[in-house]
C-alpha cells in the first residue's frame, strides 16, 4: 500500500457543512510522490494542469457587492460619490470577467502546475455552476479534497531521491492550502495510485518545528501502513498566514 507519511495536519471526519475559519490561514507545505518511473511518468502527466477551476461567475452580485462596499464603507473610511461607486464597480467586474476569460482560455492547454487538485479529481459542473462561495462548493472541496479554496504557488521542487535507486522517480512540491492540508485528495490519490508512496509535511514555522517531537507532531503522524488517515479531531496547531 502507498503511504502518507511525515506529520499532516489533522485529518477530522468531515461534516456536512465545510470546516472553514472566518480569516482564512494559508499553510505551506511539502509533498514528495516517488514511485517505479514507468507509474511516475502517469502521474506526472495526470497531476499537470493550469491551477484553474473553470467556476461559475455571478457578475452582477460581484458587481452589486463591490458597489455596497464602495458606497458604504466603514465609518473609518471616506466614502465616494455612488456614480463613482457604480462606475468602479463596473471596471471591477469588467477586469473579473477579462481575467475569468483568460484562465479559461488556457485551461486544457497550460500544464505548468505540477501538482493541480483539479486534475484529482475535477469539481463537477454542476458544483462549478454554483460558483467559489456557495456553501455546496465549500462543502464539497472539503469533503473530497480535505480543505476549501483551490492550492496557491504550486511549485516543483528539485527532487532528493537517492540516486541508487534505480528505476524510481520522485515529484516534489511546494504549495499552500486553506486552513488544512489536503488530506482527502490524498486518501483518493493513495486509493488510485497504489504503487505511490506520498509524503506531505506541513510547515508551521520555527515554533512549530521545535515541537514537532511532542504534543503537536506525534498524534498526527500516519504510520507508513496505516488504510487512511488518523481519525483525529481538529486542534489547536502554530499557524503561518499568508497572503
Amino acid at each position: 500500500m502507498p503511504s502518507v507519511s511525515g506529520v499532516v495536519a489533522a485529518a477530522p471526519t468531515p461534516p456536512e457543512a465545510a470546516l472553514a475559519p472566518a480569516h482564512t490561514d494559508w499553510l505551506r507545505h511539502t509533498l514528495a510522490v516517488t514511485g517505479p518511473t514507468a507509474v511516475m511518468e502517469r502521474f506526472q502527466a495526470a497531476a499537470a494542469g493550469s491551477a484553474v477551476i473553470p467556476w461559475g461567475l455571478d457578475l452582477d452580485r460581484m458587481e452589486e457587492d463591490w458597489f455596497l462596499a464602495l458606497a458604504a464603507p466603514p465609518e473609518s473610511e471616506r466614502a465616494i460619490s455612488l456614480a463613482g461607486a457604480r462606475i468602479l464597480a463596473r471596471r471591477l467586474r469588467d477586469a473579473a470577467h477579462t481575467n475569468h476569460q483568460r484562465a479559461l482560455a488556457r485551461l486544457d492547454t497550460d500544464r505548468r502546475c505540477p501538482f493541480d487538485l483539479q486534475r484529482l479529481p475535477p469539481v463537477p459542473p454542476a458544483i462549478l455552476r454554483l460558483g467559489p462561495e456557495d456553501p455546496a462548493s465549500r462543502a464539497w472541496l472539503w469533503a473530497h479534497w480535505g480543505t476549501t479554496r483551490a492550492l496557491r504557488h504550486v511549485r516543483a521542487l528539485p527532487a532528493e531521491l537517492d540516486g541508487r535507486r534505480r528505476r524510481m522517480a520522485e515529484l516534489r512540491v511546494e504549495f499552500w492550502s486553506a486552513d488544512w492540508s489536503p488530506w482527502q485528495a490524498l486518501r483518493r490519490l493513495r486509493r488510485d495510485w497504489p504503487d505511490l508512496t506520498l509524503d506531505l509535511r506541513p510547515h508551521y514555522g520555527d515554533a512549530a518545528a521545535a515541537a514537532s517531537d511532542t504534543a503537536i507532531a506525534h498524534p498526527l503522524r500516519t504510520p507508513s501502513r496505516q488504510p487512511g488517515p488518523p481519525a483525529t479531531r481538529p486542534t489547536k496547531r502554530p499557524r503561518t498566514r499568508h497572503g
